[in-house]
């Protein structure tokens, strides 16, 4: 074991409150990720380790040191950063060296992928015109694909985003639930307005919304339609059918990007019924100029517990 100490330099107080968090909690998580022990005293840090795992904390130290500059580190996000950067994460083809930093400002600042997945899936985003983004709950997939809409429409990349998911627990017929077409389909995109909000303000959103500038839509109304100058997000995939998931996806048009999001672990359709987003994986695996991004357990930006549950049930599915 070796025992080596890392200096924090020329950083007022406020920041190394920041990076150490409420009672060490952020050091005793990264103790806790890099299995070292590690004795915070002022700005210098006592670390005990091997010399791999010394590395990496000091990598993962000026990672969480960037967001204690800006005031904005917590306890979520220091385990992003820790999910992200003390694991081997080899299940993604692409080497991380081609993969180029994407980073979107929005009013609460600016939004980069924390994990190499995530910023493997922003990469691909902007730079392919149909992606997709698989994996389980709590994995960023519809966050980060909500902030490239936000900035290609303020960019005037492209004219409009909309919005699309499908509607399984009212079987796709709406009709007999109160009000418009935007109140039947609201509670299906509550993830979706919230990301929004949180990018672009309540007010703003809503007056978009009024220009149509955002749309929303059940799948069920996408169809016969040509999607030009815009940037789609299908969220819940995994509750397409085959047939949807043709349809929707042969409505891209020129200027459009498509980003189809879903977890294939959580199919909500009729038992018999073959999950759109489980077929297109397969059909379209080998098709060029398509971006697929995986996402996993060790990516999960909610509790830490919620990376605990995913594991223990994909150790049950493959007992």
């Amino acid at each position: 074991m070796t025992k080596k100490t890392i200096e924090i330099k020329e950083v007022k107080n406020e920041v190394l409150i920041n990076l150490y968090g409420h009672h060490d909690e952020h050091i005793k998580l990264l103790a806790k990720h890099s299995n070292t022990k590690i004795n915070a005293r002022g700005n210098q840090l006592q670390v005990e380790g091997n010399d791999s795992q010394i590395v990496q904390v000091a990598n993962c130290l000026n990672l969480m040191l960037d967001e204690a500059l800006e005031g904005t580190l917590t306890l979520e996000l220091t385990h992003v950063i820790l999910q992200g950067n003390c694991q081997d994460t080899n299940n993604n083809d692409q080497d991380a060296s081609d993969v180029q930093e994407v980073k979107i400002q929005t009013r609460k600042g600016v939004i980069t992928g924390r994990s190499p997945n995530q910023k493997l899936y922003l990469h691909n985003i902007v730079t392919h015109d149909i992606n997709f983004g698989i994996g389980p709950a709590g994995t960023g997939k519809t966050y980060l694909a909500v902030a490239c809409a936000v900035e290609a429409i303020l960019n005037q990349d492209v004219q409009r985003i909309i919005l699309v998911r499908p509607a399984v627990e009212a079987g796709e017929r709406l009709g007999f639930l109160p009000g418009d077409l935007s109140d039947k389909v609201d509670p299906y995109l509550r993830p979706l307005y919230d990301a929004l909000y949180e990018m672009l303000g309540v007010e703003k959103v809503e007056r978009m919304m009024e220009k149509n500038i955002i749309e929303v839509a059940p799948l069920a109304f996408m169809r016969g339609r040509t999607l030009n100058n815009a940037f789609v997000i299908l969220d819940e995939a995994q509750n397409t059918t085959v047939e949807q998931m043709k349809m929707f996806l042969t409505r891209t048009g020129f200027g459009t990007t498509v980003v189809v999001t879903g977890d294939v672990t959580q199919v909500d359709l009729r038992p018999g019924q073959t999950s759109g987003l489980k077929h297109a994986i397969e059909v379209l695996k080998d098709v060029k100029d398509l971006s697929f991004s995986w996402f996993e357990s060790k990516d999960v930006v909610r509790h830490n517990l919620v990376q605990k549950i995913i594991n223990a049930y994909e150790s049950s599915t493959a007992e």
